[in-house]
């Protein structure tokens, strides 16, 4: 298993190192366009390769993406967050010309490949190698479900006082604030409902605290989060490569399912050697229904921006 991560900054950096250190590639190569960036990076993280006890060999490349040949899988988190004056349609124009060149060049030397795109904004830059790359629709997978479920599960684990090996919770939906559809209903601790443990009011904390995770982490920070983006893509990367069949929500080009048409947005799929093997249309609440189509007319809203 040969894995690219194109994009050498702080999400970058910490999904080749958890792929690295869960040990179940042989190489990971990652790319940037910064000159030595990604050769230091890779360096750096093969130091700890006697720490950390495993052998996965990572390498580092600035733009020369014929290192990346016969890559099983790439990650692209290229591109540039929002900037003071920018508009949007200013930073969708930006992007959408980097993951357009990124994907195009990644499957020129890697026709076979499976495409991980974390590039914001994430489901219309996965619509967006969908309508430019021509791979095959289970080739192409957004990272946004993962990490916002991730996020989720902290918080009610967090409300519930519980470990978070005892919480499981779904988000599907777009990947934004306004977005994003917390599955409150579904959740549970231990196969209960956490409606017997939580009051109404809580959990509709937990939701909101849930939708504004990544802009909470910013306003913290000063910039966007690594650590959970790093770990939602590797633990995506392994089911893939181990062919695992686990269930992650991810952006999906979705046709029908969900009575949706025309678009990536997050929504439970299984993971396996060919990508996403099958989207899993579980059952919604009406009310549940009503936000996806809400976020559905969202992600189509911000698809528009694109120059197709």
């Amino acid at each position: 298993m040969k894995v690219t991560v194109v994009g050498a900054g702080a999400v970058g950096a910490s999904c080749a190192e958890y792929i690295a250190i869960k040990d179940f590639a042989s190489e990971v190569v990652i790319l940037d366009i910064k000159e030595g960036f990604a050769e230091g990076k890779a360096m750096d993280l093969m130091q700890t390769a006697s720490l950390n006890n495993f052998d996965t060999k990572i390498t580092g490349s600035t733009n020369d993406y014929s290192k990346t040949a016969g890559s099983d899988v790439c990650v692209i988190t290229s591109g540039i967050p929002r900037k003071p004056g920018m508009t949007r349609e200013e930073l969708i124009g930006i992007n959408a010309g980097i993951v357009k060149m990124v994907s195009s060049s990644l499957i020129e030397h890697s026709p076979n490949t499976i495409i991980i795109v974390v590039s914001n904004p994430m489901d219309t830059m996965t619509y967006l190698v969908h309508k430019t790359t021509g791979l095959a629709k289970n080739k192409i997978i957004g990272m946004g479900g993962a990490l916002d479920s991730a996020r989720f599960k902290y918080r009610l684990a967090e409300a519930l006082g519980a470990p978070i090996s005892d919480v499981d919770g779904m988000v599907i939906g777009g990947h934004s604030d306004k977005g994003m559809v917390p599955l409150i209903g579904k959740a549970a601790r231990n196969s209960v409902k956490v409606s017997e443990f939580l009051s109404e009011e809580r959990m509709d904390q937990v939701v909101q605290d849930t939708k504004v995770g990544g802009a909470t982490l910013t306003g913290l920070l000063g910039t966007s989060a690594w650590y959970a983006p790093g770990a939602a893509v590797s633990a995506m990367v392994q089911a893939i490569a181990c062919d695992t069949k686990k269930i992650f929500p991810c952006s999906a080009l979705l046709d029908g399912e969900f009575g949706l048409s025309d678009l990536s947005i997050g929504v439970p799929c299984v993971l396996g050697a060919n990508g996403i093997e099958k989207i899993v249309e579980i059952s919604l609440t009406d009310a549940e229904k009503t936000k996806l189509a809400e976020s559905a007319e969202g992600v189509k809203a911000t698809n528009g921006l694109l120059e197709l």
